[in-house]
């Protein structure tokens, strides 16, 4: 019996020895990968590494517990083959874990840092999370299915369940894949201007659950991505960042219209030579568009070189127009109303 005890004290600390240097290998491997291009055998190394040191040393002790007839009678339990494979199982599932995880962290950040949004950076850890929990489950579900155990329930419940999580967070996986669908899709980018719903202003944030925007009264204006996805959005950034701008003007009957269209496209012109806003290039214009009931209507058009400058643009030009129609008499009407009474007898 003695013999016994010595033979397995020297079979574990043969196991030492030979996890020691494995270890060392597995340390000098790891360094020998750094110097590699390939990303792939460093993550295998760190998977492996610990997992294989643990496995050396777990097998010289079923050797010294099993060959040298060293446990008693009551712990025979502790070297059963279903503890052996409930060991294996638990092993490989810390392999595959860790291999996943790394595998998901090193790739997923690459892939995420190629993209124009953060919305990669988000995920990331959520798939990680998802993939270690997954893993771990099957693992868990081997091993009860090792011992026997009906695993019919369990999955019937964790079906029941997921269902049920799915039920009450049906808004939040729409939300979800809405903002896989803006990723892929790219219908703006952040620094854009856009106008989604009712709000106009400037993105900050594109998340996995919902976009940002700041508006031009500089609050913060947070949209589901269900609904950006579901809504029409205008994007005054894409295919460029010019902008039209419709000026309209009113002029009194009676007024020359040559002569007011006239005015009105050297004012363009002449915007586009002071001013770092107006372009000549696409050309102002000039239409007459209706006969109201007191003026007569049209626009001119002049291109912005930037949807920033909407306002300078408006503000110069009707300035202008204003000075030179009454420089030129041409008369801008106002909304008027005669009313003319009738007496008795008259």
């Amino acid at each position: 019996m003695d013999h016994g005890f010595l033979y397995a004290a020297v079979t574990v600390a043969a196991g030492l020895v030979m996890a020691g240097v494995a270890h060392v290998i597995v340390r000098w491997l790891k360094k020998k990968a750094e110097a590699t291009e390939s990303l792939l055998d460093d993550i295998i190394l760190m998977a492996v590494g610990r997992p294989l040191i643990v496995a050396i040393i777990a097998l010289s002790v079923y050797i010294a517990l099993t060959r040298f007839d060293i446990v008693p009678e009551s712990m025979n339990w502790l070297i059963t083959d279903q503890v052996i494979n409930a060991f294996f199982i638990l092993l490989g599932a810390w392999i595959v874990s860790v291999f996943s995880f790394n595998l998901i962290r090193t790739y997923g950040t690459l892939a995420a840092e190629k993209t124009e949004t953060d919305l990669g950076d988000r995920l990331l850890p959520i798939l990680e999370i998802a993939a270690r929990y997954l893993i771990w489950f099957v693992a868990f579900l081997l091993i009860l299915a090792d011992f026997k155990i009906d695993i019919t329930p369990l999955l019937a419940g964790a079906g029941i369940g997921a269902l049920a999580l799915a039920l009450a967070a049906q808004d939040i996986i729409g939300n979800f894949f809405s903002g896989a669908i803006i990723a892929v899709d790219k219908p703006f980018k952040i620094g854009d201007r856009v106008k989604i719903d009712t709000f106009l202003g400037d993105v900050v944030s594109i998340g996995p659950r919902s976009t940002r925007i700041k508006s031009l009264d500089n609050q913060i204006v947070t949209f589901p991505n269900s609904k950006v996805t579901s809504s029409v959005v205008i994007n005054y950034a894409m295919p460029d960042l010019k902008l039209k701008v419709r000026i309209p003007f009113s002029v009194a009957y009676g007024s020359d219209m040559d002569k007011v269209k006239e005015i009105l496209l050297a004012i363009a012109h002449e915007a586009g030579k002071k001013t770092s806003w107006v372009v000549i290039d696409p050309a102002p214009s000039v239409y007459f568009l209706e006969f109201g009931e007191s003026s007569l209507n049209g626009q001119l058009i002049v291109w912005a070189n930037n949807y920033g400058s909407l306002w300078d643009v408006q503000d110069y030009v009707n300035c202008r127009i204003a000075r030179r129609f009454a420089e030129e008499k041409i008369e801008i009407p106002f909304r008027q109303v005669d009313v003319r009474l009738r007496t008795q007898g008259a």
